[in-house]
């Protein structure tokens, strides 16, 4: 494959499921608190990875509508670690010209971290090489009831004729429309499911499963996943 051919056939959105955090933390016989600490060097791995390849979009899954049902103690740990991350990389990242963009239902947050994460959206809000797109307090099936009830809060009002609603109709109302959906779904540790990540815009996504752990995900592994990619077919249900 030639080199034009091969950035041809770069996704231009992936999104990862960042799996692994405990699993690695109890195998070294360290807290998972230390463990999510951990996987915040594979995120700022593979952010450089992916700006330093062009990549247009990266989805990353950090915070699901069911990781309340964890322990107060991690769920508290994995917010101060947000916020920590926050402060530690924002201009980082900024000067590399990336856009945060957050999805999920920031009303359920606690009062710093929607602070931390407004400022962040705001303090890049006019980059535009490539965007940081973070799952936080998001639940697939969730963003697709948000749509649903937007939609008929709009045939409520007079907005919106039930004829008009259609696909095209339901995805302008999901939480990031304007974003493509994903080329490329990664997921580590091993896990074969999706749990209830982005299921609307997944439809025709590529999925790549990776033993490795999250906290030891590194740019060699996301450029084994875009190999992986670059070697499929991809029809849209067609032939």
């Amino acid at each position: 494959m030639t080199t034009s051919n091969v950035e041809d056939a770069l996704p231009k959105h992936i999104a990862i499921i960042m799996d692994g955090n405990g699993r690695w933390a109890k195998q070294r016989g360290v807290t998972r608190a230390e463990g999510h600490e951990a996987g915040a060097e594979s995120v700022r791995e593979t952010v450089e990875g992916c700006r330093e390849m062009g990549i247009e979009v990266l989805t990353l899954y950090a915070f699901s509508t069911e990781n309340w049902r964890r322990s107060r103690i991690e769920v508290s740990a994995l917010f101060r670690l947000l916020s920590k991350y926050v402060k530690k990389e924002l201009e980082n990242i900024h000067k590399e010209d990336i856009r945060v963009s957050i999805m999920g239902r920031m009303e359920g947050l606690p009062k710093k971290v929607v602070k931390d994460l407004e400022y962040s959206m705001e303090r890049t809000a006019n980059n535009r090489s490539m965007i940081l797109n973070v799952a936080i307090n998001y639940g697939g099936r969730g963003e697709i009831s948000d749509a649903a009830r937007a939609i008929a809060s709009e045939v409520q009002r007079g907005e919106l004729e039930l004829d008009a609603i259609d696909e095209a109709c339901l995805a302008r109302h999901l939480y990031r429309p304007a974003l493509p959906d994903p080329d490329l779904l990664v997921r580590t540790s091993g896990e074969m499911r999706i749990s209830n990540f982005m299921l609307w815009q997944l439809s025709y996504t590529e999925i790549v499963m990776m033993k490795t752990l999250w906290p030891d995900f590194r740019k060699p592994h996301l450029h084994e996943a875009i190999a992986e990619y670059q070697q499929r077919q991809r029809r849209f249900g067609g032939r």
